[in-house]
C-alpha cells in the first residue's frame, strides 16, 4: 500500500493505492486501521456524506476494497496521542532471529516463551509489535496466539487472503497442532483422548480463568506418549477444537496436570520441578501444518534448550519427583476411603 499526492488534491486529502493487504477487506474495517484515533462515529460519516471514495465512486461501509483500487481519504482530525516508546532493539533483533520460515503471505517464528504474542495486559511489546517494528514498511497481522509462557510455532500473515484463509481453516478445524507437554505423573495409557466441554470467564483482575463445565463449547484433545520420566510423562498433545488453555485444563482434570503451570497445576509438584531447574510452563507449540490455494505448508520447531536441559536433569535425578507423586496418589485414595 502507497499513499500518493494528486497536485489537483484539495489539501490534506490522501489518496492510498490498496495493496494485496488489504484485497477484499470491507472498507469501515480499512479505515479504522487507516485512521487509527478517529472516532467509529466519524469513520462512518465521512462514509455517508460521500467524501470517502474508491476510483473515483462514492463508496459504503460494506464496500469491499481490491488490490489496486485507489481509496480517497478526506482531512480527518485524530485524538492527541502520546508517542510511544519503540520495542528495544535487542528485543526486536531477537525476533528476527526466530523467523524460521517466510514467503509472500505468512511469516513463522519460533516463539521464545515470556515473549507475549501482542502487547497489553501490563505487556508493552508482544511479538506483533516486536515483528512490526523490524518490517516497518510491510502489513503484518497475527494469525492466531501462543499464551506468554508457551514457546514454538507463532504464524503472521502478510497478506489479506494469508489471513482469512488460515483463520478460516482454524475454525474449520483444517489445521493440525501438535504440542510437546509434560505432564505430572503416569497417564494408565499410552494414547488416550479428552473429550470434555470447556467454559471460560474473565475474574474481577482481568485473569482468564477456564473451566470443564456442561456449558461449555465441546473440546477435543488427543494425547500420546512419547517419553517416560520419574513421576512425569512428554506427551503429544494435538488439538482436536482449539480453545483457549485447552491442553492445560485438559491436563488438569484427567488429575495430570502440566508441570510448572501456575495456574492449573498442583503446587508441590511444581515446587519439586522447580527445584531440579524448570522454571516455567512446560508447553511448546512443537508442529502447525495446513493447505492454502493447493499448498501444504508445514512448520515446526524443535524442544527448546531450557527445557531439553530440564528433561536430562529429570531423568537421573527424578527419583524425588516420582516419591512426591506416589505419596500424592496415595493420599488421593485415602481422601476417597
Amino acid at each position: 500500500m502507497q499513499t500518493v499526492t494528486s497536485p489537483d488534491a484539495p489539501h490534506g486529502v490522501r489518496q492510498v493505492e490498496i495493496g494485496p493487504e488489504r484485497d477484499g477487506q470491507r472498507i469501515d474495517n480499512a479505515l479504522m486501521t487507516l485512521l487509527k484515533g478517529v472516532p467509529k462515529s466519524m469513520i462512518y460519516r465521512i462514509l455517508r456524506t460521500g467524501q470517502v471514495r474508491v476510483n473515483g465512486k462514492r463508496a459504503k461501509p460494506e464496500t469491499r476494497l481490491a488490490a489496486g483500487d485507489m481509496l480517497r481519504i478526506p482531512p480527518v482530525r485524530t485524538a492527541e496521542k502520546v508517542a510511544e516508546k519503540g520495542p528495544p532493539a535487542g528485543a526486536v533483533s531477537s525476533l528476527v532471529e526466530s523467523i524460521i520460515f517466510e514467503d509472500k503471505h505468512f511469516i513463522a517464528i519460533d516463539k521464545p516463551t515470556g515473549v507475549a504474542s501482542h502487547g497489553g495486559s501490563g505487556v508493552s511489546h508482544g511479538a506483533i509489535e516486536l515483528l512490526r517494528a523490524a518490517r516497518p514498511n510491510e502489513h503484518v497481522e497475527l494469525v492466531h496466539r501462543l499464551d506468554r509462557d508457551t514457546s514454538g510455532v507463532l504464524v503472521f500473515a502478510k497478506t489479506r487472503a494469508g489471513l482469512t484463509g488460515l483463520q478460516a481453516a482454524i475454525r474449520d478445524n483444517q489445521v493440525t497442532k501438535q504440542y510437546l507437554c509434560l505432564m505430572d505423573g503416569h497417564p494408565g495409557k499410552a494414547k488416550f483422548s479428552v473429550n470434555a466441554p470447556l467454559l471460560k470467564s474473565v475474574l474481577q483482575g482481568g485473569e482468564r480463568m477456564v473451566r470443564v463445565s456442561d456449558n461449555g463449547k465441546p473440546s477435543l484433545t488427543f494425547f500420546q506418549e512419547m517419553e517416560h520420566y520419574p513421576g512425569a510423562r512428554l506427551m503429544q498433545a494435538t488439538l482436536g477444537t482449539g480453545r483457549t488453555h485447552q491442553i492445560r485444563v485438559h491436563a488438569a482434570h484427567i488429575g495430570h496436570p502440566l508441570a510448572g503451570d501456575p495456574k492449573y497445576g498442583n503446587k508441590e509438584m511444581n515446587k519439586a520441578f522447580k527445584d531440579l531447574g524448570l522454571n516455567r510452563l512446560f508447553l511448546h507449540a512443537s508442529h502447525m501444518s495446513f493447505e492454502l490455494d493447493g499448498r501444504s505448508y508445514s512448520f515446526s520447531a524443535p524442544l527448546p534448550d531450557d527445557l531439553k536441559d530440564f528433561l536430562d536433569l529429570l531423568a537421573v535425578k527424578g527419583k524425588k519427583i516420582r516419591y512426591l507423586w506416589e505419596r500424592l496418589q496415595e493420599e488421593a485414595r485415602t481422601d476417597l476411603e
